[in-house]
């Protein structure tokens, strides 16, 4: 297998658990704990090519799905399933819209990530929130203020980490790349 296809499964496989493990640094706060998970989103979105940053999710998910307990709920189907089984399920067309900004907007990085980041975010709590006020057949104003509002500051931090660190990351992903292509 040649140099350049490898370096591309490494990435992938880093991202894959890195999001894996930012699931695992929670703190409880209701039915929805604040996790890691979106910073290491948010960071393969604004720091890898379009495919890898895809593949890393995608991974993820499959992972996930097929009973691996990288969930914050564990793993299976039935997690996916779950309360907070929409905001798993909207991270897939967020990193594809994200990082659709980066290659886009790719040569102002930093004001591509911070775009980048809150489309991102809007499109996971776009399908994570109402999946969350159906699964606890909670009024839409109940989700809200149970899986989206506890969690502006800490969005916020992540958004700061993430335009800090993305550029750094990205431009060393890239240079690598580029000496195996």
């Amino acid at each position: 297998m040649e140099r350049s296809k490898i370096l591309r499964i490494v990435i992938t496989a880093l991202f894959t658990a890195l999001i894996a493990a930012g699931a695992f640094i929670k703190i409880p706060l209701g039915p929805v704990p604040v996790t890691l998970q979106t910073l290491f989103v948010l960071i393969a979105v604004c720091s890898l090519p379009l495919s890898l940053s895809v593949l890393s999710v995608l991974a993820y998910l499959v992972l996930g799905a097929i009973g691996l307990p990288v969930f914050t709920t564990g793993g299976g189907i039935a997690a996916l399933l779950g309360p907070t089984g929409g905001y798993l399920l909207g991270i897939l067309p967020a990193v594809i819209a994200g990082s659709l900004i980066m290659k886009v907007m790719g040569s102002h990085i930093r004001l591509a990530a911070c775009i980048a980041a809150a489309v991102t975010d809007i499109i996971i709590y776009a399908v994570g929130i109402p999946w969350l006020s159906i699964k606890l057949d909670l009024p839409f104003a109940a989700a809200l203020a149970t899986g989206l509002f506890p969690f502006i500051i800490g969005d916020v931090i992540k958004y700061i980490v993430t335009v800090i660190t993305a550029p750094a990351i990205r431009n060393r992903v890239q240079e690598l790349l580029d000496e195996t292509d």
